[in-house]
């Protein structure tokens, strides 16, 4: 039998009706063995997601202040979901965490309510005595695994037994592999909880912000799946942010390396590290809406499909808050080591950067302006001493934009359009590089022009998509 893993985000499980959603789209394929959920994300604009809700909690417990309104806040969000989806009448609901016996043990709500009440009470209980930060944003992934895997009367997997961290919180892939084959395998249906894991103590250990798809994505990998599929609330890869572009057009399929760029540089559909444990067996990935679950999304894959057209460009991407720092010294090319000294100042300091642009008498390194700042002078001053360069600067508020696309430059001249655009349009281009892979193009131009570059760009390459 066929394996599919399919993840849904918190968008996907923001309340009731979307666990109804869920349960057909689960129900509508029986290959859909494996479930990866998310917390429970927002339900309109201006409402919070659950993980925040939990790291307020953890916030005021930490500040020795009151978070109990926000864990009831959290409860009603809970008890709204499983009043929702299971039949039976509601519990006493006087308040209080916990539950008293009900003696109603044949009503699958009371047990529901009872359980939730539980999981609360012993978050509640973390929270009085030891407050731990991923102890408590795990409990959201936590809590959605629980019901959910009820509701489709699946199997609990808990990812604490089975996704492994070191005791230093760094991540265990090739045991996770392992540990999740043995877990998984043996399991007709299973339903596990995205985000999180633990390490040999039992401590809890979180991947960072978007870490579901990452879980998903190593799941596929551990039971060999036949495909990975990733539910969110858009119909597939967007190919440009459509809070900058209006209707920007979906791709309907791409390779691993091009969505690997395009989630790196900004775009939000799928965590960035969640390409390559799929990628590494070849599992084609499928972002679908569960708005939309009519609608066959954005495939990603080794190899485009046979008849599928391979574009010139796939997308168009970009990142804020950059700064660039810019060192020449005559002869810098002469084979003297300069720019392994550059990097080597910044390895020594853990300062990881974006890029790096190397021209006859300089090097440039883009970096994240948040990671600069709290160094900025001491690493300036150690770059004069160690380099001695005839030119040392720092030039802020700038963007990286990138133009994706397996086969951007060789079959078309879309890359020359770019640079028309932007030049015709009046915005700066501070940074400009491509490699010889000619995957991608990256532009860098200042912070205030980014979304008009975003613009200018998309409008020329449209019809490249």
């Amino acid at each position: 039998m066929s394996i599919t893993v399919a993840k849904f985000g918190g968008t996907s499980l923001a309340d009731a009706a979307h666990f109804r959603k869920i349960r057909e789209i689960v129900e509508g394929d029986p290959d859909r063995r494996i479930i990866v959920v998310s917390a429970p994300g927002k339900r309109f604009p201006e409402d919070v997601k659950v993980t925040d809700l939990l790291l307020s909690c953890y916030e005021k417990a930490a500040a020795e202040e009151n978070f109990e309104p926000i864990l009831r806040e959290i409860r009603d969000r809970y008890l709204e979901i499983i009043r929702g989806i299971f039949p039976g009448d509601a519990g006493q609901g006087d308040g209080s965490f916990v539950l008293p016996e009900s003696g109603q043990k044949n009503r699958p709500l009371v047990l529901q309510e009872e359980r939730l009440l539980r999981a609360l009470e012993e978050i509640r209980s973390h929270l009085l005595t030891d407050p731990a930060r991923d102890y408590t944003a795990s409990r959201g992934e936590y809590l959605s695994a629980r019901i959910l895997s009820d509701y489709l009367g699946f199997t609990f997997v808990d990812p604490a037994w089975c996704v492994c961290f070191r005791a230093d919180g760094s991540f265990d892939q090739q045991m996770t592999i392992r540990t999740m084959a043995a877990s998984l395998r043996p399991l007709k249906n299973a339903v596990i909880a995205g985000f999180y894991g633990a390490d040999e103590a039992g401590v809890i250990h979180t991947f960072q912000r978007g870490g579901s798809d990452v879980t998903g994505a190593l799941a596929a990998r551990a039971v060999s799946a036949d495909l990975y599929e990733n539910w969110t609330d858009v119909p597939g890869l967007l190919s440009a942010d459509p809070r900058i572009v209006d209707h920007p057009k979906r791709v309907n399929a791409l390779s691993y390396r091009e969505l690997r760029t395009l989630s790196y540089m900004g775009a939000s559909v799928l965590h960035s590290d969640a390409v390559q444990p799929a990628s590494d067996l070849g599992i084609p990935i499928n972002i679908r809406s569960t708005e939309e679950p009519e609608n066959p999304g954005t495939m990603i894959v080794r190899k485009l499909p046979k008849g599928e057209t391979r574009r010139p460009v796939s997308g168009v991407a970009g990142m804020q808050g950059m700064s660039v720092i810019q060192v020449e010294k005559l002869m810098v090319s002469d084979g003297s080591g300069f720019a392994s000294i550059m990097l080597d100042i910044l390895k020594k300091r853990n300062l990881p950067f974006e890029h790096c642009l190397t021209g006859i008498d300089s090097i440039t390194i883009v970096i994240r302006t948040m990671l600069l700042e709290p160094v900025r002078e001491e690493l300036l001053t150690e770059i004069r001493e160690e380099l001695q360069p005839d030119y040392l600067a720092v030039r802020d508020n700038l963007s990286m934009i990138v133009v994706v696309g397996e086969k951007g430059t060789d079959t078309s001249d879309a890359n020359v359009r770019v640079l028309e655009a932007l030049s015709e349009a009046g915005i700066e281009i501070t940074t400009i590089n491509q490699g010889a892979g000619k995957l991608n193009l990256l532009i860098g131009v200042p912070e205030d022009s980014y979304e008009e570059a975003i613009r200018a760009i998309y409008s020329v390459v449209e019809d490249a998509l």
